[in-house]
């Protein structure tokens, strides 16, 4: 007999046995089917009648998707195609309403030779959230950063921008690149610039225009800074120069810029705005503005100062209480009645304003729950360290409560993006109903019903989806205490 089966005493082994396979029911997907789906009698049952409803809605909507049809002029040649190849009273997708009119669900009226702004806009977004959200891992900086260059500059040149756009383009992305990887701070920089660019971008007009506008901010943050020591009378110096600036030199620096260096794009009003261009400027903006905003009124409502206490109870609860629709019609139809005569506010402006601050409201609970959630400890360890009220909230309190609120913020974010379909209601094209209806009005494409709302549908849930997904990953990162 082999050492290894030796026995010295009987019942008794002194050698180790040769490792074996688990058993079948113990590993692998049969393990967990076992432990998931027939755990036990109510697991089963379940599993079943889920397997059952599966079944009977792909039996069901299956031969709708397979007859689809993507190359036609027309419903009746796509019915017409259908019948040919599956037999009459076939019924099948007619998606050739999304090939001939794809342009129109993504940029709405924007003019055709001008898609190439809004595509280099959204492609430039990536560079600017990149040195924010994306600063622990260079991997994943990198492939985002590199997929946006290669998809912002190939598609810009197939929606046939200008020779020179291109080349500033390439110049601009190559920069960021290198800004992103070698000076951080630079980065973040073109971070706050970016709302300006794409200002420019979007909507066209001079260069001059935005940069006046950020002149009056640069303005505003140097007498701040200047008077800092007198406190809420250096923050309303600050407000106060930023306002007498754009209130009365802006416009005239602008002009004056202009002629002396021209610089300018196409301008596109904001009725031409439609589909996912529309979508999308109102949903990052509103994302964007909801965030601070909703962490100043948190800190409003927790604060020991009962003026300004009441201030912000009032404001979340009157905003909370209030359907976004009002806010909505307030901003298209009331808000005139309350500006001077003459005034031209721009109904997208305006539409954003409402979202923020409906956004802004929930937003603030949300992070008052995180604020909430850290133990009376944290606090008292600021103070033990001397911090001031507002070093104490940036350094410690405000990082651990933003992190315990991370599934809150991101839940609204994805509410608030899905709430721009709202803005149907005032006149504006949003790509749900709006863009889809201004497509069945043609006869050609009269009764293409559900084809539009999937391929919307489609779209919402990749960047919902998407923003899922990253707040899972920030959770995954921000686990500090576990490590």
């Amino acid at each position: 007999m082999s050492e290894l089966h030796a026995e010295t005493v009987a019942y008794v082994r002194d050698s180790m046995l040769p490792q074996g396979a688990p058993p079948s029911r113990q590993s692998g997907s049969v393990l967990w089917l076992r432990q998931n789906l027939f755990s036990g009698p109510l697991n089963t049952i379940l599993t079943l009648l889920g397997l059952a409803v599966v079944w009977f809605l792909v039996s069901h909507f299956w031969p709708w998707f397979s007859h689809s049809v993507w190359n036609a002029s027309s419903m009746a040649e796509c019915r017409q195609i259908i019948a040919e190849r599956w037999g009459q009273g076939a019924t099948g997708g007619c998606f050739a309403v999304i090939r001939e009119r794809w342009n129109q669900f993504l940029f709405g009226f924007f003019p055709p030779s001008e898609y190439w702004r809004p595509t280099a806009a959204f492609g430039l977004m990536f560079f600017a959230i990149a040195p924010v959200l994306f600063t622990e891992s260079r991997a994943l900086r990198w492939t985002v950063m590199a997929v946006a260059a290669v998809l912002t500059f190939a598609l810009c040149m197939l929606l046939g921008a200008p020779p020179r756009a291109l080349l500033v383009l390439a110049v601009v992305v190559v920069g960021l690149t290198a800004l992103n990887e070698y000076a951080h701070r630079a980065a973040l920089v073109f971070s706050l610039l970016f709302p300006f660019v794409a200002v420019w971008l979007l909507w066209g007009g001079s260069i001059w225009g935005p940069l006046c506008v950020l002149a009056g901010f640069v303005l505003g943050f140097a007498v701040w800074r200047a008077l800092s020591r007198l406190g809420l009378f250096a923050v309303a110096a600050g407000v106060a120069a930023a306002a007498a600036w754009w209130m009365f030199m802006s416009d005239r620096a602008a002009s004056d810029l202009q002629s002396l260096l021209p610089v300018a794009l196409p301008y596109v009003e904001s009725r031409a705005f439609g589909g996912f261009v529309l979508a999308i400027t109102i949903g990052v903006s509103g994302i964007v503005m909801s965030l601070p905003l909703g962490i100043i009124l948190a800190l409003a409502r927790r604060s020991d100062m009962p003026v300004v206490k009441a201030f912000a109870v009032m404001f979340i609860e009157f905003i909370r209480g209030v359907p976004l629709i009002t806010l909505l019609f307030v901003a298209s139809l009331l808000l005139n009645y309350f500006l001077p005569p003459g005034t031209n506010f721009d109904i997208i402006l305006r539409v954003i304003i409402m979202v923020t601050l409906f956004a802004s409201a929930y937003m603030a609970e949300v992070i008052r729950g995180g604020l909430a959630a850290l133990p009376k400890g944290q606090y008292e360890a600021a103070d033990s360290l001397g911090l001031d009220y507002w070093k104490a909230q940036r350094l410690i309190v405000l990082p651990q409560a933003l992190k315990i609120s991370i599934p809150g913020i991101v839940g609204t974010f994805i509410g608030l993006f899905k709430d721009t379909t709202l803005v149907t209601f005032v006149g504006l094209f949003d790509p749900l109903k709006q863009m889809a209806d201004t497509i069945r009005a043609t006869f050609a494409w009269k009764g293409a019903y559900w084809e539009p709302y999937i391929f919307t549908g489609a779209i919402f849930f990749i960047l919902c989806f998407s923003m899922s997904r990253y707040s899972m990953y920030l959770e995954q990162r921000l686990k500090r205490e576990h490590r």
